[in-house]
């Protein structure tokens, strides 16, 4: 029932094959979400897309995952995962929501207009850093942005390291460097605010117009949600392409080696510090005050690597708050479940 050439269009890589064994191979049927909805999970095979109910039997899942199916198409086990993207639920409400697993390439899409955010683009750089997941930022609307050279060199700043490409995402050609990372068998993903142009990009990068687009409002340059689910698309260059909804707010939770990495300069300094605990809050001898003082180090970023350190230490707190108590709660069901059977055989 295994078959390379159908599945290998969908992203399917030995990584995946490697967990696989002979009788799952002889008898299971391979296949990757390549949609989330309420109440059900589309998969595909490579060779049809068919829906899977979601129930307490099957995992929890979301696009890009791989999955075994037993006969009659019920599910199996989910393959072990080469990246995950996650986030704390939006609001107050205390959850974990997955965003997109198995990705090689994640697209950072931020537009040049009022939208340009270098907070918030260190913010999606951590969540890929944390996923060890290569991030390729992409800045849209450089087009219609007069001074694209300053602002894609303050990305650039960031890291002399990372990819950084400006575009006009209408513009094939203008695009035709993203094709690097589109080869066969990759995997992609988009993420960014409403309204920066991930859809536009995604039509661009597909060849035709698959994905809604929409005109920003003029008065603040906000977007409006076009893409209102995750799913996975097919490119011509035998990539595939996870296109997700835009996202106002990006919450970290464990995530603290990818806010390090993003901030190693911060983190290089900070060994000078006088103390090892250092804060960087007015301590004596803090060699990254040094550094901020001596215009090494702009507040803005120092600033930023405070807040993100702080979100997810206090976001993952809370997550490990509630597991603790689902467990604790779990605990007791069964306690109480094995009572109520010993009082019915009258022990």
């Amino acid at each position: 029932m295994h078959n390379p050439l159908l599945l290998q269009p969908l992203g399917w890589q030995p990584f995946f094959q490697q967990q696989i064994n002979l009788e799952e191979l002889d008898q299971a049927e391979i296949a990757r979400v390549v949609a989330h909805n309420r109440s059900d999970y589309l998969l595909s095979n490579g060779d049809e897309t068919f829906s899977l109910p979601i129930t307490p039997a099957v995992a929890e899942m979301t696009v890009g995952d791989w999955l075994l199916l037993e006969p009659g198409r019920q599910f199996g086990r989910l393959l072990e995962r080469k990246s995950l993207f996650k986030r704390k639920a939006a609001g107050s409400k205390i959850d974990e929501q997955l965003i997109a697993a198995n990705v090689d390439t994640l697209l950072i899409v931020c537009s040049l207009n009022d939208d340009f955010n270098l907070n918030r683009i260190e913010r999606y750089l951590a969540l890929a850093h944390e996923a060890q997941v290569t991030p390729v930022v992409v800045l849209t609307k450089a087009d219609l942005c007069p001074d694209s050279d300053a602002k894609q060199q303050a990305v650039q700043s960031l890291d002399p390291l990372l990819m950084v490409v400006a575009v006009n995402a209408t513009d094939a050609d203008s695009c035709a460097p993203l094709l690097a990372w589109c080869g066969v068998g990759q995997t992609l993903s988009l993420l960014g605010s409403s309204g920066v142009g991930k859809s536009t990009l995604a039509n661009t990068l597909l060849g035709q117009a698959l994905q809604q687009t929409a005109a920003i409002r003029e008065d603040d340059s906000k977007g409006r949600h076009t893409t209102t689910a995750r799913s996975l698309l097919c490119l011509p260059s035998g990539a595939v392409l996870i296109d997700t909804p835009g996202m106002r707010e990006l919450q970290l939770a464990a995530c603290e080696e990818g806010v390090r990495q993003v901030f190693a300069d911060i983190e290089t300094w900070a060994e000078g510090c006088k103390f090892s605990d250092c804060h960087h809050t007015g301590e004596p001898g803090c060699a990254v005050a040094n550094a901020v003082a001596a215009g090494e180090l702009s507040p803005r970023r120092l600033h930023n690597y405070q807040k993100l350190l702080a979100e997810q230490a206090r976001n993952s707190a809370s997550l490990q708050e509630l597991r603790a108590k689902e467990k604790r709660f779990g605990r007791l069901v069964k306690s109480v479940g094995s009572e109520s059977r010993k009082n019915k055989k009258g022990y």
